[in-house]
């Protein structure tokens, strides 16, 4: 169980990359990769085939971002996770959040075999503020029932 400190210093920098980002803003990687920009994040995008999504260049892979990311966020189909951790160990990132969904037993175990601290099973969505809507209610629900993170 990650801690609310851990969630915190991730999302802190406000900058990521994010793999599972999609062109389609009906699917849940075109809805975070839009509002996670709405509320201030510079996101640097990676699509094996889009060069751009609404107008902020797209890499093909991990291994293909500029130097100096130390984060990134995975929202990714589970079949396509551990592939994009293991680019992820190799590029250097050391901060890595799975979307809930996204994770798997065999993508976690490779990323704490390079030593990268890792945040799964929780949606960023109710974490990167301002926390509204849906992602709202959830939160509230996770206080009153006692499962939001320490």
């Amino acid at each position: 169980m990650n801690t609310l400190s851990e969630i915190t210093d991730f999302l802190a920098p406000k900058r990521m990359a994010i793999a599972g980002a999609s062109r389609n803003p009906k699917k849940f990687g075109g809805t975070v990769f839009a509002e996670l920009r709405k509320r201030g994040f510079e996101l640097y995008p990676v699509h094996p085939e889009a060069k751009e999504l609404d107008g902020v260049p797209c890499f093909a892979s991990v291994k293909e971002l500029p130097a100096g990311l130390d984060r990134l966020y995975i929202v990714t189909p589970k079949q396509e996770t551990e592939g994009v951790v293991r680019d992820a160990a190799t590029y250097g990132i050391k901060y890595l959040w799975i979307q809930q969904m996204s994770d798997t037993p065999e993508a976690l175990a490779v990323a704490r075999e390079h030593g990268m601290s890792v945040i799964s099973g929780k949606c960023m969505m109710m974490f990167a503020g301002p926390v509204s809507g849906i992602h709202g209610f959830h939160r509230w629900m996770m206080k009153l029932f006692g499962k939001f993170p320490k």
